[in-house]
């Protein structure tokens, strides 16, 4: 690699400048899970859901894009190299799904407004990134294991959609990819909404390349260096969490893509916040609001262990490379979200 940079630092370094790209696609364009579940849902509109149903077919088209000229392979990536267990998607995602709206936002919202000055938001992270390695590595690990066991592939099928879809056709992965990811795209073009907001559709092209962008860079890293490094893309719940540890422990520990894909949230929301002129600092004065968020963000974190996915993780990276996991994940967030908007806003109570 290069004499001044180790492995670990170029690789956080490239988390970093990725992530600024999403930090910006936060604050300027306004992309976010919770703002497109909530307008689908209560403020009729699609157009923030179909930047994200964008964003999954640009990510896509490059994921595969990248695996065509050999520079990924997906494969080697967290999401296709570990058994999928459904109930743990659909419990994981529910849980995710239900703690994002007391919350307010996901991780990555939570980052993301973070950036922006809100010290509401940074209580949301430490909590959720605490509560992901409580599940992940703490005293509920033994109780996750024993129930969700993550088992490695090591033969067989990759658990991927697209691989069980070469392997009936008998296509080529790459182009068969790319294709698919074309029409999941044109699909959330086919809106006169959306066509008619570029600045939409710029930021949610620019998600889906930060997305493939970390694909790159972690396996070219991977495959070049001297270092063993795992072949990731972006996610925020356990990497909040591993980036918290970073801060109280760097003297003994390399930095890696998970730091520099939060840090570099964080900077990018805060540099469009500063160009937006939206920076502000922020606090909680209620705190009932405070408790429901905290207690949300402990949902988060450990929902998304159980999905082994956030909605970035599973909803953008899991499925830029098709996984098995990602459409079941997102579904059950939004599924989850959706029961906890009608809780905070419509109640429990029977209609007369």
């Amino acid at each position: 690699m290069f004499e001044f940079l180790t492995d670990n630092t170029l690789v956080a370094l490239i988390g970093a400048a990725s992530g600024i790209l999403l930090g910006l696609a936060a604050r300027m364009g306004r992309f976010c899970t919770m703002g497109a579940i909530e307008d689908m849902l209560y403020g009729g509109s699609t157009v923030r859901m179909r930047m994200w149903i964008l964003a999954i077919g640009v990510a896509m088209m490059g994921t595969f894009a990248l695996t065509g000229a050999g520079m990924m392979a997906p494969e080697q990536s967290f999401y296709l190299s570990i058994r999928w267990m459904p109930l743990a998607s659909i419990l994981g995602g529910l849980m995710f799904g239900y703690g994002m709206a007391l919350a307010g936002n996901c991780g990555y919202g939570c980052i993301a407004r973070l950036g922006g000055g809100d010290i509401r938001a940074f209580v949301i992270v430490i909590v959720m990134g605490v509560s992901a390695y409580i599940v992940l590595y703490g005293p509920v690990s033994y109780l996750r294991n024993m129930a969700f066991f993550q088992e490695e592939v090591t033969n067989g099928l990759p658990p991927g959609l697209i691989h069980l879809a070469a392997r009936q056709t008998g296509l080529p992965l790459a182009p068969l990819g790319i294709a698919i990811g074309a029409l999941i795209a044109l699909g959330a073009l086919a809106s006169r909404t959306l066509i008619t907001e570029p600045k939409s559709i710029l930021w949610a092209c620019a998600v889906g390349l930060a997305i493939t962008a970390g694909w790159a860079g972690s396996y070219w890293v991977a495959t070049t260096g001297f270092t063993a490094m795992p072949v990731v893309s972006h996610s925020f719940s356990a990497p909040v969490g591993e980036s918290l540890l970073y801060l109280m422990t760097a003297s003994a520990r390399a930095p890696s893509f998970a730091v520099g894909s939060v840090t570099g949230v964080a900077l990018g929301a805060f540099i469009g916040s500063l160009i937006k002129g939206h920076f502000r600092w922020e606090a909680c004065e209620d705190p009932r609001e405070l408790r429901r968020q905290m207690t949300g963000a402990a949902l988060m974190g450990a929902g998304a262990v159980l999905a082994m996915g956030c909605t970035v993780g599973q909803g953008l990276s899991a499925f830029s490379v098709l996984s098995y996991s990602a459409p079941v994940t997102f579904l059950a967030i939004i599924a989850g979200a959706a029961l906890g908007l009608r809780q905070l806003i419509e109640g429990f109570q029977p209609a007369e």
